[in-house]
């Protein structure tokens, strides 16, 4: 055997995205690399680790087992880089967070600084919907979860990081006719949804089900990212949260709508178990947090406070 630590990575986030354009897309390769890379790695065993069913890449029982211990040793040699950096007096560890889709816009300028100045320091940063940050939580897979919507059946504490703004908005491309009223404009407008699991999607339904207004097509998509694209092409409306359309409003490819009951208002709250016992990284982030966040709000989003 003469595999290289190169080559667990790459085998090990194929066997996790079960994908290799995926997984080529997460360690920032091309997929012809992480092809050759999986081939190499695959040579030094006889029993094979994927099998191709359809198109779908699939991991064998005996490519699981390998993952598991690709990950050991992985997470060893983390260890010792760790260890060497604390001998050298600095920080050095893990610190893992779950963010909610939106949140991707929030979150690393809450990182930034803290990240600069820790350079023996890992980030794991997912970002995903609301109900996956929640279970990876709950699992006690990360160290802090970032959510505009508290999870009400686990024990938890937060530090409140900044107000969440969601408004009704559409392309530019077509106008509407400002006779109608909002029942009328709900009934008559296709609607796009992120999909179920997702905040944005919970604010959205609460909204227009706690006023009664009829919806006559709906549409859904799976990231707020791609909400955002379908509406600036004129496919149709949404309520989407302010902090991540910044850039189109100024560009005019956007338009907030205004009506009554709006814009909905939340808080991007930094979550963690209450029975969490936080490494050193992460008692230091936190601590960062609660000593910079003013800052950092001023400095990044004194944008935001004026959109109301």
């Amino acid at each position: 055997m003469n595999y290289t630590l190169h080559q667990l990575q790459v085998f090990l986030k194929v066997s996790e995205k079960q994908s290799i354009t995926k997984a080529a897309e997460e360690l920032f390769l091309t997929q012809p690399a992480v092809s050759i890379q999986l081939k190499n790695f695959q040579d030094q065993f006889s029993i094979p680790l994927t099998e191709v069913v359809g198109r779908q890449l699939f991991v064998t029982d005996f490519g699981k087992e390998i993952a598991v211990a690709a990950q050991k040793i992985i997470d060893e040699v983390a260890a010792i880089n760790y260890k060497t950096l604390a001998y050298e007096g600095m920080l050095s560890g893990r610190l893992k967070i779950s963010v909610v889709s939106t949140g991707k816009y929030v979150m690393p300028y809450f990182l930034s600084s803290f990240m600069h100045n820790n350079k023996g320091i890992d980030l794991n940063m997912d970002v995903t919907n609301k109900a996956k940050v929640v279970k990876s939580l709950e699992k006690n897979e990360v160290d802090f979860a970032l959510v505009s919507v508290l999870p009400t059946h686990l024990k938890i504490e937060r530090v409140a990081l900044m107000e969440n703004k969601l408004f009704f908005v559409g392309g530019t491309k077509r106008k509407i006719d400002s006779r109608l009223s909002r029942r009328k404009m709900f009934e008559t407008l296709p609607l796009i949804y992120r999909e179920q699991g997702s905040a944005t999607r919970n604010a959205m339904e609460r909204f227009i089900s706690g006023h009664g207004f009829p919806v006559r097509k709906k549409i859904e998509l799976t990231s707020n990212e791609a909400v955002k694209q379908a509406v600036i092409a004129g496919l149709g409306y949404s309520i989407m949260p302010l902090i991540g359309i910044k850039n189109d409003l100024k560009n005019k490819d956007l338009q907030i709508i205004r009506m009554q009951g709006l814009p909905i208002s939340t808080t991007w709250n930094l979550i963690w178990l209450s029975s969490k016992k936080h490494s050193p990284v992460a008692t230091a982030f936190l601590e960062y947090i609660k000593g910079e966040k003013e800052k950092i709000i001023q400095e990044h989003f004194n944008w935001f406070q004026d959109i109301g």
